[in-house]
């Protein structure tokens, strides 16, 4: 995908997002009465502070903590050097202890800016991949990506709240008397729900286009990006399905996911995307076994409702920029 299609798609979608938002609350206020409005400025404010507090959340959740200089200085040499390339200030460097191999930035203006691998990343891939992986993650801290996304991903939430209170209330007085009301409210909230539906399928849809300019990010300052990427991620997908099978831990990690450099949840798809028969002896045949792969109109409909691109196709990218 070229980057001024990514750059239209981004906007595009990011317009539709914020319009639609507006023109459906503006209505849903409007037939609610003013009152009304406490209820998204609560959403927005318990928003920002899960947007606040999510880093200490994460790392007591998955025991992350920083890794010292001492412990790992290739490591730490590789993220300052990169975040010279991206001008950025370099972030907190942090090890999460989780068996799958993945990475993910995140962060807050309270906590400051960090970048977590995990230590099956450490073990499964090569220094050259990670190097790519982290270059990555340095790109979604560049364009400020947590900040976006979870500016976002409050407006489906509004609606959602929006849907979930005004069907209780129908319920509620629905229950009680035969009010008018009650089905009046009940409309808002199925309308509500509906449209947290829509909003919630382009807000992943952003989130694909923003992995896709993460990769880019990556191919741009990592000598060999394209290939040390690929190679990186096509063996972060076929040992996360492997450690998901093996390791109860592995399972509990969708509640972050839209934060990994690649979705645990897909990997049993992805895998079966990968195989083959034979043996794969080297890394560059397994990313040539993904590339041969067809994307199936399955693949495409799965595509949707994952915050993370196809892996066919988001290997195709890169081989584009190599």
């Amino acid at each position: 995908m070229s980057l001024w299609k990514l750059r239209a798609s981004l906007i595009g979608t990011l317009a539709v997002i914020i319009g639609l938002s507006t023109l459906f609350l503006t209505i849903i206020l409007r037939l609610a009465g003013i009152s009304f409005m406490a209820l998204p400025f609560l959403v927005v404010v318990f928003n920002i502070i899960q947007w606040l507090i999510s880093p200490y959340l994460i790392d007591a959740m998955y025991r992350v903590h920083e890794i010292p200089k001492s412990e790992n200085p290739e490591l730490h040499s590789i993220v300052e050097m990169l975040s010279r390339k991206s001008s950025v200030k370099t972030p907190r460097l942090m090890l999460a202890r989780i068996p799958i191999p993945n990475a993910f930035a995140y962060g807050s203006p309270i906590a400051g800016t960090r970048v977590a691998v995990t230590s099956g990343l450490l073990e499964t891939l090569e220094t050259e991949e990670v190097e790519a992986v982290i270059g990555h993650e340095l790109g979604h801290i560049k364009h400020r990506d947590v900040q976006v996304m979870m500016f976002v991903s409050v407006l489906p939430a509004i609606f959602y709240y929006i849907g979930y209170s005004m069907m209780l209330s129908g319920l509620y007085r629905g229950g009680r008397s035969r009010d008018e009301g009650s089905g009046f409210a009940a409309l808002i909230g199925i309308t509500s729900i509906f449209v947290y539906f829509i909003l919630q399928l382009f807000t992943l849809h952003l989130s694909r286009i923003r992995e896709y300019y993460a990769d880019r990010h990556s191919a741009s300052i990592v000598e060999d990006g394209p290939r040390k990427l690929s190679e990186g991620l096509a063996k972060i997908v076929r040992s996360t399905r492997r450690k998901n099978k093996q390791h109860k831990q592995a399972k509990g990690l969708h509640a972050f996911k839209a934060l990994f450099i690649s979705d645990p949840d897909q990997a049993e798809a992805d895998v079966k995307a990968m195989a083959r028969r034979g043996i794969i002896s080297s890394d560059r045949e397994l990313v040539e076994e993904v590339l041969r792969r067809k994307v199936t109109t399955m693949d495409r409909i799965v595509e949707l409702f994952s915050n993370h691109p196809n892996i066919v196709k988001r290997l195709r990218a890169l081989q584009e920029l190599a």
